[in-house]
């Protein structure tokens, strides 16, 4: 069982607070028409929205953490890792290529497809058959909740999916986008704690006598 970082766990948390805060801040700036039940997390990073460096900041620092989360998640399966990286990627670049004050970006819709599919996918590629000593190092990254999580994570982008020309496509991608920041810390931080309390004692025979 190789144990996650500091640093994996840091960048796990910081994620979260990075999506929620960045958007309820940038929204809290924009003109009274806008409404974040039914205006989508793009739109406070888009050219002609107010403060748009907020959002666009927040979506930077979000991919960055889940590529450095993916870095330091060593109890998953590479693939699962590879993915989540990927995912942090694509987010990065969702806030490079932002929407147009009119019209739609294609750059930025494809960049936001990879970061929605990969964020939501890589737990399934992520689970192992044992999950760690005893299989209790790494609950959350056993097969049944690994596969669960995925699914969740994936229903919750078809939600969004189906809702992009309806009335609640702010509310359906701000549930698919913050399940999947929130997805990495709930690994690691159980993953580390799971860990700490199956690390087996040192032997005393093993002890340097002073």
């Amino acid at each position: 069982m190789r144990r996650i970082p500091w640093w994996a766990l840091a960048s796990a948390g910081t994620a979260p607070v990075l999506l929620i805060g960045g958007w309820t801040l940038a929204q809290s700036r924009q003109p009274p028409g806008y409404d974040p039940i039914r205006d989508t997390i793009s739109a406070l990073a888009a050219r002609g929205a107010a403060d748009r460096w907020v959002m666009t900041s927040a979506l930077l620092g979000l991919g960055a953490c889940h590529v450095v989360t993916a870095a330091g998640l060593r109890p998953a399966r590479r693939e699962g890792r590879v993915l989540l990286a990927v995912g942090g990627a694509a987010t990065v670049m969702v806030a490079a290529f932002p929407q147009p004050v009119r019209g739609n970006s294609q750059s930025h819709t494809v960049a936001a497809a990879v970061a929605f599919t990969a964020l939501g996918v890589w737990p399934a590629l992520a689970g192992r058959a044992r999950a760690g000593t005893h299989g209790r190092a790494a609950p959350l990254l056993s097969y049944p909740v690994s596969l669960t999580a995925t699914a969740v994570l994936v229903g919750l982008v078809v939600w969004f999916a189906a809702e992009v020309h309806g009335h609640q496509r702010g509310l359906a991608e701000r549930a698919a986008a913050g399940a999947q920041a929130l997805w990495p810390l709930a690994v690691v931080a159980s993953t580390r704690r799971s860990w700490a309390r199956t690390a087996p004692f040192p032997h005393p025979g093993n002890l340097t006598k002073r």
